[in-house]
């Protein structure tokens, strides 16, 4: 088939919009009140475009539409193209203000409650008038927000080897631990084993993290069967209250549990259950100004944090 002309004005900054919506509603009606536009007019638009690429990038069924394997590729251009022009509108504004701008993370739970807000802290100390915009978000959800150029980068668990796409750079290595709320039964207890504890409520990362299969896993290993009574939460905030609130525990980054004097470690041994915390970028793809500001004090904070460990051990 012939290369389709893409730059003869036929192609619109809209279709490329729609192309991006329609991939994540998976459904022409939620594309369309995503971008307040009626449901004839993105029906239209995607056939549209479908005409100028001469292929069909997405299947219509009773349920949705589900992208073909030119849809699949095209979304990828399609956000990469979105995402430069977003920060080249934004990199102009801060040119033009060199103190100002704004920079958009995302993160999940590790590394959202000791590294991002020190850095933010550090940045907002020298740069009071850049606007940092956190948003929260499961790994899959923020890896397209970041594809997009929803946000600049994304802070937490790294589950991933880089890609052609999206590189990944580790910062420090954090191990994971089983905490309690600070007045639990078993807070002062010398030693204990998941078998022990497989009877008492569990809150558990939810089943689409990575963490979640690791902790399935060590159970597995052990022979013991995953806990019955059990919430399935990724909020810090959410896990925090029901700790100190009930009699349940749950698995969490060293770095959290233990900065949090409601919270008690419970000592049981989880082989083989960490993970890298650290920044994953959208590859070949330049920062603006001030993500460089907050990418840069990211990496101070978590070099001064393992300095801090070195002096520790010592």
């Amino acid at each position: 088939m012939d290369v389709p002309k893409l730059l003869d004005g036929r192609l619109k900054i809209r279709h490329l919009v729609l192309i991006d919506a329609l991939s994540r509603q998976r459904s022409v009606v939620g594309a369309a009140a995503e971008l307040h536009i009626t449901q004839p007019v993105a029906t239209r638009s995607l056939r549209d475009i479908e005409t100028v690429l001469g292929v069909e990038l997405f299947e219509r069924g009773p349920r949705g539409v589900t992208p073909t394997i030119f849809g699949v590729a095209f979304t990828e251009h399609a956000r990469a193209i979105l995402a430069q022009l977003n920060q080249a509108g934004r990199h102009v504004v801060e040119l033009a203000d060199a103190d100002r701008g704004t920079v958009s993370v995302g993160t999940h739970l590790a590394g959202s409650n000791v590294l991002l807000p020190q850095a933010i802290a550090d940045l907002k100390a020298d740069r009071p008038l850049l606007t940092v915009i956190v948003r929260e978000g499961s790994p899959e959800a923020l890896s397209s927000e970041l594809e997009a150029g929803r946000i600049d980068m994304i802070v937490g668990r790294l589950t991933a080897p880089s890609t052609s796409t999206l590189t990944r750079i580790p910062l420090y290595e954090e191990n994971v631990e089983v905490f309690a709320g600070a007045g639990h039964p078993l807070a002062h207890t010398d030693r204990l084993s998941l078998a022990e504890l497989s009877n008492l409520p569990w809150i558990l990362p939810g089943t689409e993290t990575a963490l979640r299969h690791e902790l399935e896993e060590a159970f597995a290993r052990t022979g013991v069967p995953l806990p019955e009574d059990r919430v399935e939460a990724t909020s810090f905030l959410t896990v925090r209250e029901l700790l100190r609130r009930t009699r349940t525990i749950a698995v969490l980054p060293s770095l959290i549990g233990r900065a949090d004097s409601h919270l008690v470690r419970l000592p049981v041994d989880l082989p083989s259950v960490g993970h890298s915390v650290g920044l994953t970028v959208v590859a070949h793809r330049a920062l603006s100004p001030a993500g460089r500001t907050l990418f840069d004090s990211l990496r101070q904070v978590a070099e001064q944090r393992l300095s801090g460990e070195s002096a520790a051990e010592v």
